[in-house]
């Protein structure tokens, strides 16, 4: 496969797998678009912190799945890996006190790349929920799985805990706001 073509000089875009042209500034497009963000800057926070590369890389490897759904193929997040999610997040919760409030980013380099990711994992999922709601959930192209969107929900989530873990971890203060 060629880096480039020069087809989307138009403006218009395929889905890897199928024939169509798409314009870039579809829904869908922007979707996908902002799924692959993610998954780059989660390899940036995998390549950083070496302590949680094995399950960077196993969320990573599930935006692709989530991207491959998103395109039509015939690929979907199954519920054991949003239950597998859900342990992952309450494994880290139960080290963490409990939230009273909200805390403003950047207690930490971590912490903060954390925070950055989990702002983008809630952008995805907003772009993911924009689209067509009439077929959202019946796996068409321009819809998704319940399993998909509920692991899309839980990534922000666990993005979350990670970085009030690693704020934690460091010894560190969460600041919270102080609204005036």
């Amino acid at each position: 496969m060629a880096l480039f073509t020069g087809k989307g000089d138009d403006g218009t875009t395929y889905f890897f797998g199928s024939k169509c042209r798409f314009n870039k500034d579809t829904p869908l497009a922007e979707a996908l678009g902002t799924c692959d963000e993610l998954g780059s800057l989660l390899g940036y926070l995998r390549a950083k912190i070496k302590s949680d590369s094995k399950i960077i890389l196993e969320v990573q490897q599930n935006l692709f799945i989530i991207q491959a759904e998103l395109a039509g193929a015939d690929k979907r997040i199954t519920e054991e890996k949003v239950r597998d999610m859900e342990r992952v997040i309450n494994n880290i919760e139960k080290k963490l006190p409990p939230i009273k409030t909200f805390f403003i980013p950047g207690a930490n380099e971590t912490s903060a790349l954390y925070d950055l990711a989990r702002t983008v994992a809630r952008r995805t999922e907003r772009r993911v929920v924009a689209l067509n709601p009439e077929t959202r959930f019946r796996n068409q192209v321009s819809g998704i799985s319940k399993f998909s969107l509920a692991y899309l929900n839980r990534l922000s989530s666990f993005l979350y805990a990670k970085a009030r873990y690693h704020a934690q971890k460091k010894g560190k203060v969460e600041k919270k706001p102080t609204y005036r």
